[in-house]
């Protein structure tokens, strides 16, 4: 079996690669680069110099093969290297007609336990939304930011204690709201200095949230260990990290309770397993990362499938996910008729799929019917002009 074609499809806000075999056989993959999707793209199209003709089976061979060729890295070639690592994985499945995990080990759980995504501008709408996926079934709600999702065409102020306390105060509603039946997944998008974090973290430490993700920027991982340092609430960061050796020191740091990396960002699934093993060895659990389309979304429950220090699953509203007909809004959902997918859901919980593969197919005229939308290069100012992480 050779590989015989690759292709680059830009669907809506992702960006999808299916890769064609001379046995008929295709695999899909999905790059997690977000914001730099083109560039995703373009360097998909490099590698693909190199793919054509090649063994679709080999895949370590061909990770290797393609990380270590040149010099350089980065997100935008770390995204293309994922997508066509899962693609590939696909294949394999398909290949042999198992789903892809029981060439990983084969599972070591039936289903997945998945947190919702919660979106709000406003508070009511948060809690509104908290309600309805617990309503859902849902045991676990995440991306809950107790800054909310305010617009990024909005200038930012607050005071030092206006900022925090305000925070807290949102826990404390969305803890009420839910009780205890409810973990609360709380989502900081790296907004806050160390000693902001820190005050943060105590303050809603009394709600006994299931983890506060990404509290201060990733790039010092230093920063992040002083953070887990001083606080009692676990620590979850790792979505922007690209490789298994940015995961290994921040492990390394005791910087980090729960590893969040992503399968799309990270490696794809062959590394995102290596990453999950090195967390293992430090009783870390997993949490992957998952804000994007379909195709990561199966993915992940692969890797959620085979691997023994699972803890949830994050889960972006996926129409034609049997189970998720009535959940509220969930951010940039994929939209109907997108995929084919066999994932089904069920209590909160994603059921592990059986069939070859990674379990989802892309439809042939996705491009014609959801055109790419590529997203705007904006960022969130400050009331004084200058530039606010958000």
């Amino acid at each position: 079996m050779k590989i015989t074609d690759i292709r680059v499809r830009p669907v809506d806000r992702f960006l999808f690669v299916e890769v064609e075999t001379d046995a008929g056989i295709k695999g899909l993959g999905e790059s997690g680069t977000w914001g730099y999707l083109e560039a995703s793209g373009e360097a998909v199209n490099t590698f693909k110099r190199y793919l054509i003709g090649q063994d679709p089976l080999r895949i370590e061979h061909h990770w290797q093969y393609l990380y270590r060729w040149t010099h350089f890295r980065g997100a935008a070639i770390m995204g293309a290297l994922s997508a066509i690592d899962i693609a590939l994985w696909d294949i394999a499945g398909k290949h042999f007609g198992v789903p892809s995990h029981q060439l990983l080990g084969g599972r070591t759980r039936d289903r997945a336990r998945a947190y919702y995504h919660v979106y709000g501008e406003n508070l009511e709408q948060t809690l509104q939304g908290c309600l309805a996926a617990k309503a859902a079934g849902f045991t676990a709600l995440g991306h809950l930011s107790p800054f909310l999702d305010e617009p990024r065409e909005k200038p930012y102020y607050e005071t030092h204690i206006q900022l925090i306390e305000g925070a807290i105060d949102r826990v404390r509603q969305f803890r009420e709201a839910v009780g205890d039946a409810v973990d609360l997944c709380i989502e900081v998008h790296r907004r806050l200095t160390p000693a902001e974090a820190v005050a943060l973290a105590r303050g809603i430490e009394q709600y006994r949230p299931f983890f506060i993700e990404d509290p201060t920027l990733p790039d010092n991982l230093d920063a992040m260990a002083e953070i887990a340092s001083k606080v009692h609430v676990p620590i979850a960061t790792g979505e922007r990290l690209h490789t298994i050796f940015e995961f290994e020191m921040l492990l390394a740091r005791n910087a980090v309770h729960y590893v969040r990396p992503d399968v799309c960002m990270c490696g794809g699934i062959t590394h995102a397993k290596k990453i999950a093993a090195l967390a293992e060895a430090r009783y870390v659990r997993v949490v992957p990362h998952n804000p994007l389309g379909p195709v990561s979304t199966a993915a992940c429950v692969q890797l959620a499938a085979c691997i023994p220090n699972f803890a949830l699953q994050e889960f972006p509203l996926m129409p034609g996910t049997v189970g998720a007909e009535h959940l509220p809004p969930g951010g940039e959902a994929a939209p109907e008729g997108m995929v084919d997918s066999a994932l089904k859901l069920e209590n909160g919980y994603i059921v592990i799929p059986d069939v070859p593969g990674i379990g989802v197919t892309l439809a042939e005229d996705a491009e014609e019917r959801f055109p790419f939308r590529p997203r705007p290069v904006k960022t969130r100012l400050h009331a004084d002009g200058s530039v606010v992480d958000q």
